[in-house]
């Protein structure tokens, strides 16, 4: 008998329980099966291809020089051609005699040896005058700019020396000095070349500055000016009464700024002999050296979609592309330091981007930082960027109705960018550029490979989109 009110507890506890459930579930009983909610994920690998690129757009605000070899990605050479700002209005006192000119280079660091030799040599500019409102390629030749018969200066000097260390307290870094001839400072000692930038151009169309000797040295230059010195005299009355004379020494710079043209241009004469193209990795290597292009299948994930959602109208959740860092400057012969930034952009519209100075945007172009995730608790990192796509699909998939394309031609570009900070703390772009220093990496390819990689015997991680979608 004692056993009743546990026996009736436990029917009493039952009926609860069921009349719960069905109150939890009543809403999708009634809830007809073509208004619920669809939500579907799928994984989508990707074809990808790495791609050596000719040249960029040249808008510099630093410039690499000399030559450096890379056992991995080749050899870049770097030269620079610019032209030099006047001082608009500016005119030479009386009695002024001229002395000397140089070009001065500032530079902090450089990439490679600092004690391999570099014989930089400056050219005086003689033929074609470089339009400002125009954007030159990084390859162009310089002998439509130079036919080198003019050589105004020539010095020998390793990145770091004794005592080479600016003394101007407003640098802190290396400045060398090229002397230039006698004939150009002469040349220069006009008041009337200075009425005007356009006529100091015509006048003056600028400097070609190369580097030979070795392969192992770039210089980072961030400051290159000209500068003209002079003297002169007047006369003082003295505290006796007398005249005394006085000298005064003076100089004119000629910075090579903003208002008027750089190009900083780069070669990789060697590279399709050096870059060994492997199946499982992809490369991307700067300045204006390797790249990745990378096809979105917009067809296959249409289908997929459509699929999956049954008729009902389709949104995209998420789309997540991971590019996965494979080798990285510990683990190989190569000396780059990463990109720190990529752009996934299309490839349809890259050169309009970069040259009308667009900023990354949801559906053109999105932004990848160089990001470190660690591996559980074991001190070890892995290395990747991530870009999420899902409205560069969704336009895409709208522009396009139902005759998307099969694929879609994306590339990665190394970019370096540059944000401003509000007071309100909201962080904006201020410019995106195509990097003009040495960065490189070498990433996961799309390609499916179920072996290890022969050559870092790693498992493979193919570069791919992970998606979410639904329908209603």
């Amino acid at each position: 008998m004692k056993s009743y009110p546990f026996i009736l507890l436990f029917f009493l506890s039952f009926l609860v329980f069921s009349c719960t459930d069905t109150l939890t579930n009543i809403g999708s009983g009634i809830q007809p099966a073509s208004d619920q909610i669809t939500i579907g994920t799928d994984t989508f690998h990707l074809k990808t291809e790495t791609v050596f690129v000719d040249s960029i757009f040249s808008r510099p605000d630093s410039f690499l020089l000399g030559t450096f070899y890379d056992t991995k990605f080749g050899t870049v050479q770097a030269d620079i051609l610019a032209q030099v700002n006047c001082p608009v209005g500016f005119k030479f006192p009386p009695n002024a005699i001229p002395d000397s000119a140089s070009v001065v280079l500032y530079y902090r660091t450089w990439f490679g040896s600092q004690y391999s030799p570099l014989d930089v040599n400056v050219y005086e500019l003689n033929k074609t005058i470089f339009d400002y409102s125009s954007l030159y390629p990084s390859n162009l030749n310089p002998d439509f700019y130079t036919d080198r018969s003019v050589k105004l200066g020539e010095r020998i000097f390793t990145a770091h020396d004794v005592v080479v260390l600016s003394n101007d307290s407003t640098y802190q870094g290396w400045r060398r000095k090229i002397k230039l001839s006698d004939d150009f400072v002469n040349q220069f000692f006009k008041d009337s070349y200075y009425t005007s930038t356009s006529k100091f151009l015509n006048f003056f169309k600028g400097i070609y500055v190369t580097a030979n000797y070795g392969a192992a040295s770039l210089l980072t230059i961030n400051q290159l000016d000209l500068n003209y010195y002079y003297h002169y005299t007047y006369v003082t009355k003295n505290i006796s009464g007398g005249d005394s004379i006085v000298t005064v020494k003076n100089n004119v710079v000629f910075p090579a700024n903003s208002e008027v043209r750089q190009v900083n241009r780069f070669t990789h004469n060697d590279r399709r002999s050096v870059v060994q193209i492997r199946d499982s990795v992809n490369y991307i290597s700067s300045p204006a050296n390797l790249q990745t292009r990378v096809y979105i299948p917009l067809s296959r994930i249409k289908k997929h979609m459509d699929a999956g959602i049954n008729g009902k109208k389709l949104t995209v959740n998420s789309a997540l592309l991971r590019v996965d860092v494979t080798e990285t400057e510990q683990d190989t012969a190569s000396q780059h330091t990463p990109v720190r930034y990529l752009l996934l952009i299309k490839e349809s519209a890259k050169d309009r981007f970069f040259i009308n100075r667009e900023l990354p945007s949801d559906t053109c172009a999105i932004r990848g930082d160089y990001t470190a995730e660690e591996i559980g608790l074991t001190g070890v990192y892995r290395y990747y960027y991530s870009f999420k796509i899902s409205k560069l699909i969704a336009n895409e998939i709208l522009i396009h109705g139902s005759s998307v394309p099969e694929n879609m031609a994306m590339r990665l570009v190394p970019v370096k960018i540059a944000t401003s900070t509000s007071s309100s703390g909201t962080v904006s772009y201020e410019s995106v550029k195509e990097d003009y220093l040495m960065s490189a990496v070498t990433i996961r390819s799309g390609n499916v490979i179920e072996a290890k990689d022969a050559k870092d015997n790693k498992p493979t991680l193919p570069m791919c989109i992970k998606l979410v979608y639904s329908g209603f």
